[in-house]
């Protein structure tokens, strides 16, 4: 009678193993394109994010915008720029015209021709035809170069000021009187002067 120890029994499942599994591998080919033609992707089977960061995708003479660069190269194509195409065949400097912007505050400097304007951020500025010039405020000179004043600037649009909802508390004094605003601007809309930053004490 033979008997075979438990090494031997250990070692022929794992040889086994070994063995399947080169089994699967050898199944697998891979694909190289030696050709010497353009850069042309091959589809590959890819799990992507449904984030929407639009790009303009290229495959040979065929142009078309994807949700995001993942979506794109998993189809064939390379990317030629962020945004949308557009009919000539660019990516639009502009992917967020035309879609609803985010509540998000980063102000940004906006202009369109010598008009200068302060926006939420660079979508909403690009929404309404402003090229953005500068993160934060726009800061508005008087003619004679001296500190910006906001006063001049809104008594030109007829006196009123548009404020965000943003919650940064500040103290304001105008004359005697002082009060707590929930921001900046609307301290500023009201006429009084910002005292300190946070809500007034005593």
């Amino acid at each position: 009678m033979i008997s075979i120890s438990p090494f031997l029994c250990r070692m022929a499942g794992r040889i086994a193993i070994l063995l399947a599994a080169g089994a699967a591998l050898a199944a697998c080919s891979v694909e190289v394109d030696e050709g010497g033609g353009g850069y042309r992707p091959r589809p590959r089977p890819q799990a992507c994010t449904m984030e929407y960061l639009p790009v303009c995708g290229a495959r040979d003479h065929d142009q078309q915008t994807f949700a995001n660069a993942c979506e794109a190269r998993s189809s064939g194509y390379r990317v030629v720029g962020r945004g949308e195409c557009r009919g000539g065949g660019r990516p639009d400097p502009y992917p967020g015209e035309g879609r609803a912007c985010t509540r998000e505050y980063a102000p940004v400097c906006g202009a369109n021709g010598r008009d200068r304007q302060t926006f939420a951020n660079a979508c909403e500025a690009r929404k309404s035809g402003y090229d953005v010039i500068g993160n934060g405020e726009c800061q508005a000179r008087r003619p004679d170069g001296d500190r910006p004043d906001w006063r001049d600037r809104d008594r030109d649009r007829g006196g009123q000021k548009v404020c965000t909802m943003e919650y940064r508390p500040v103290c304001g004094q105008r004359g005697r009187d002082i009060r707590t605003f929930g921001n900046a601007c609307s301290a500023d809309a009201e006429g009084y002067r910002v005292v300190s930053p946070g809500e007034c004490r005593g």
